[in-house]
């Protein structure tokens, strides 16, 4: 989520200082609530990952723990107003690491969908899908995906748990997640790829 933020100025004739307006105050204010809502909804390991001041994680955590409409708005009011007493910087920071967060959790939903993808191609399409994965991803283990591939069909045939069927989808998502370690993509960067490959793997077929 991209949070805007109110611009202020000088007055090009009288070189006066503008300050914010009654409007933008207000607007700012919403902006700041409702960024302390989002870091509210937020697991610690979430919150852990954010360059968030100390001072502000205890209230966060209060926020947190309120289950109760009333108390919580009243709590979420109060950690917006302790907000607004950090810098314009250090809000800043917190949204752009928001942001990034979100596009990492696109790529990793986006990797899934690929993973489930090409784990249909592969009980389809047999060797055939097999060679055109080892020719887009070299460094996969071409014995081991074979053999999770027979696995998972002899359980199919035979009605048995999916766990071949299960891991073989773990494999191939940590295939792509390696892929995109060693070619050190950041998730904006992996994301607009996985974005031109929409559609793949073969002849256009989309993730299920």
């Amino acid at each position: 989520m991209t949070y805007p933020v109110a611009m202020r100025g000088i007055n090009e004739e009288s070189g006066e200082y503008l300050g914010p307006s009654r409007k933008q105050n207000r607007r700012e204010a919403l902006e700041v609530l409702s960024l302390a809502d989002d870091l509210a909804g937020l697991s610690e390991n979430q919150l852990g990952r954010l360059p968030i001041p100390e001072g502000l994680l205890t209230h966060i955590a209060d926020a947190r723990r309120i289950t109760s409409h009333i108390a919580r708005k009243r709590q979420l009011a109060f950690l917006a107003k302790q907000m607004r007493r950090e810098s314009d910087e250090t809000l800043e920071a917190i949204r752009d690491a928001m942001d990034a967060g979100g596009a990492a959790a696109r790529v990793e939903t986006a990797q899934m969908h690929r993973a489930e993808a090409w784990r249909t191609r592969l009980l389809d399409d047999g060797d055939a899908a097999l060679a055109e994965l080892l020719d887009a991803y070299p460094e996969a283990d071409r014995q081991r995906l074979r053999q999770l591939v027979r696995n998972a069909l002899a359980e199919r045939a035979k009605n048995k748990p999916p766990a071949a069927f299960r891991e073989l989808f773990r494999e191939l998502r940590g295939v792509f997640a390696a892929a995109s370690l060693a070619a050190g993509e950041d998730a904006a960067a992996e994301e607009a790829r996985l974005e031109d490959e929409a559609g793949e793997p073969g002849n256009g077929d989309a993730a299920p």
